[in-house]
């Protein structure tokens, strides 16, 4: 398990400090940093807080922890929120991209990754849709039509990440009805969460309100829309885009 450094304000984990390395115990995992000679010094000069619960700063080989001491216990406050990305997906036969080896909304989904430190969960029927472009399109419009939930075929432990990215590409100005199967599965109060989807001109076509609706309990923040060509064509460009994107959100 590997423990990023951020600026989260939930999660705290406890460990203890020994002499030579810093500890952090996250549930039954314990991850040690090696820090042969830390230097460990108040915070702040004027430490209001009580002598048994202050402020201080440990610095080794270049990192920089800030953490609370209570007898002899740190407590890490400054740990990212965990997150996760996922996906709905589809390569072979695409609108204006023609037959392709991986989805639109899977490049974007590991670029997210990527850049976040977040982990990938591809959501995927357990009935496989038409490889070809306008049988699928069919079938997408017979589920939308029907309000189909389609049975998939893997599961996540949402309960496992405060922060989730729903991905999707756009099919009939919706989501592919797969992902509302993926909401349905769990319990989002508590919950960030941000959507992003590929499209040829539609944007995120309302699916931001969607969202909102499914996940009731959840916070919804500004989503993304990336141009499947784009996508599939300039990664480097998505790239730019998604960066400055998350940038906006201040994670």
């Amino acid at each position: 398990m590997s423990t990023r450094m951020g600026r989260g304000r939930r999660n705290r984990f406890a460990g203890s400090y020994h002499r030579g390395n810093c500890g952090v115990n996250a549930g039954n995992v314990v991850t040690h940093y090696e820090a042969p000679n830390p230097v460990i010094r108040p915070k702040y000069q004027n430490d209001t807080e009580t002598d048994r619960r202050k402020e201080y700063e440990l610095t080794t080989r270049g990192m920089n922890i800030t953490f609370r001491v209570q007898t002899d216990t740190i407590i890490i406050k400054d740990m990212k929120h965990k997150s996760l990305v996922a996906f709905f997906s589809r390569a072979e036969e695409n609108y204006n991209v023609g037959y392709i080896e991986k989805g639109n909304t899977e490049i974007t989904a590991e670029i997210i990754a990527r850049l976040t430190g977040a982990d990938l969960f591809r959501i995927e029927t357990t009935t496989p849709y038409p490889s070809d472009y306008r049988s699928c399109t069919e079938t997408a419009g017979r589920e939308k039509n029907g309000n189909a939930r389609p049975e998939i075929k893997n599961y996540v432990q949402i309960e496992n990440y405060d922060i989730v990215f729903i991905g999707y590409p756009i099919w009939w100005e919706d989501m592919p009805m797969a992902v509302y199967t993926f909401i349905g599965q769990h319990d989002w109060h508590g919950k960030t969460v941000i959507p992003f989807c590929t499209h040829e001109g539609s944007g995120l076509s309302g699916t931001e309100r969607n969202i909102a609706s499914a996940c009731k309990g959840a916070t919804i923040l500004k989503g993304i829309a990336i141009r499947g060509t784009i996508a599939q064509r300039s990664e480097s460009r998505t790239e730019q885009t998604v960066a400055e994107w998350l940038k906006r959100l201040r994670l």
